[in-house]
C-alpha cells in the first residue's frame, strides 16, 4: 500500500500554530488540532516538549475554540502529525530561540525577564504541503508529499462447505516515518486492521430503491472483539526529512491493506477470488460452488 499525506494535487495544505510562554513557566501551544481518537493532542505536546526542551506536563494544548487560534485544517487525509506538526515544530523552535537569548533556567524568570524587556512571549508557526497539480496530458506533477507505505498478512481459515471466513492471524507492517508516540501508533495500527476485517468480509449498505435497507447494528455487521485477532505490528522508522522529527502520516493507511491481504489469503486458502466486497458468506460460497461446477 502507498498512500499520499495530505489534500495533495496543488490543493492548499496549510497548518498554523502559536506557542506562549505562560507566567507560571509552562508554555501553551494553540492549535486547531481536531483530535476524534488518534491521539493528536498528544502527539503535538510531544513535539511542543522536544522542540522546547520540557517536560510533556509543562505543555498545555489549547484546541477546541476557533475564536482565538488559527486554522490548522481538517483532521482528515492523514495530515495532522505532518502538516500541523510542522507547524507546532516551527512555533516552538522560534520560541525557544527567543527564550534562549534569556540565558535564565527557570522559566518563569523568563517570562519575567521578556516581561521586563518588551519582548513577546508568544510565536506563530506555519507549515504548507509541497505538492503540485498534476499535468494530465502528461502525467507530470508533485501531487502528494510525503508518502506512506505498507505491507500486511493475512492468515483465514475458509469454511468450504458455508463460504464463512475467520481471520486467524494479521501482521501489519508500515513504514510512518519516525514514530512519535509508539503505544498510540499501535493501537491505531489495530483498530485499522479491525476496520479492514469488517470492510473485507462484514460490512455492507445494502439499498432497496433508494433506501437503506440495514440502518442499524443489528443488521450492518461490524467486528466484535471475538472476530478481530492478535495483530501483529511492525514498524520500519524511516525518516522523513521534511516530516517534523522525521514523522509521517498514519490515520488512514492503518487500514488500507487489511482487506486486500485478506482477499488474497481466501485465494490461497480454497482459489476463489472475491471482487466485490464484503467477502460474505454468500459471496465466497457462490464463487465456491461455481468453481466446482466449471470442473464436473
Amino acid at each position: 500500500m502507498i498512500y499520499g499525506t495530505g489534500y495533495g494535487n496543488g490543493f492548499p495544505d496549510e497548518s498554523r500554530a502559536s506557542a506562549e510562554l505562560t507566567s507560571d513557566g509552562k508554555v501553551t501551544v494553540f492549535v486547531e488540532v481536531t483530535d476524534v481518537g488518534q491521539g493528536a493532542k498528544n502527539v503535538m505536546r510531544q513535539i511542543a516538549s522536544e522542540a522546547l526542551d520540557m517536560k510533556v506536563e509543562d505543555i498545555v494544548i489549547k484546541n477546541v475554540n476557533t475564536s482565538y487560534m488559527m486554522d490548522s485544517g481538517t483532521a482528515a487525509a492523514s495530515r495532522q502529525t505532518y502538516n500541523t506538526g510542522n507547524a507546532v515544530l516551527n512555533a516552538c523552535k522560534k520560541l525557544k530561540e527567543k527564550m534562549d537569548e534569556a540565558s535564565i533556567k527557570d522559566k518563569e524568570k523568563v517570562f519575567k525577564y521578556m516581561a521586563d524587556n518588551a519582548i513577546s512571549p508568544r510565536e506563530e508557526g506555519y507549515f504548507k504541503a509541497n505538492t503540485t497539480s498534476v499535468n494530465l496530458e502528461t502525467g507530470e506533477g508533485n501531487p502528494y508529499w510525503p508518502y506512506t507505505f505498507s505491507t500486511n498478512k493475512a492468515v483465514v481459515q475458509v469454511d468450504d462447505e458455508t463460504g464463512k471466513v475467520d481471520v486467524l492471524e494479521i501482521t501489519a507492517c508500515h513504514d510512518s516515518g519516525k514514530i512519535i508516540n509508539p503505544l498510540m501508533a499501535e493501537g491505531q495500527i489495530q483498530g485499522g486492521a479491525a476496520m479492514g476485517i469488517g470492510y473485507g468480509i462484514m460490512e455492507e449498505v445494502i439499498f432497496n430503491k433508494g433506501t437503506i435497507k440495514n440502518q442499524n447494528f443489528n443488521d450492518y455487521i461490524i467486528p466484535t472483539s471475538k472476530d478481530v485477532p492478535k495483530v501483529k505490528t511492525i514498524f520500519v522508522e524511516e525518516i522523513e526529512n521534511s516530516g517534523p522529527y522525521g514523522a509521517k502520516g498514519l490515520g488512514e493507511p492503518s487500514m488500507i491493506a487489511t482487506a486486500p491481504a485478506i482477499i488474497n489469503a481466501i485465494y490461497d486458502a480454497v482459489g476463489v477470488r472475491i471482487y466485490d466486497l464484503p467477502a460474505s458468506p454468500e459471496k465466497v460460497l457462490k464463487a465456491l460452488t461455481s468453481k466446482r461446477e466449471k470442473h464436473e
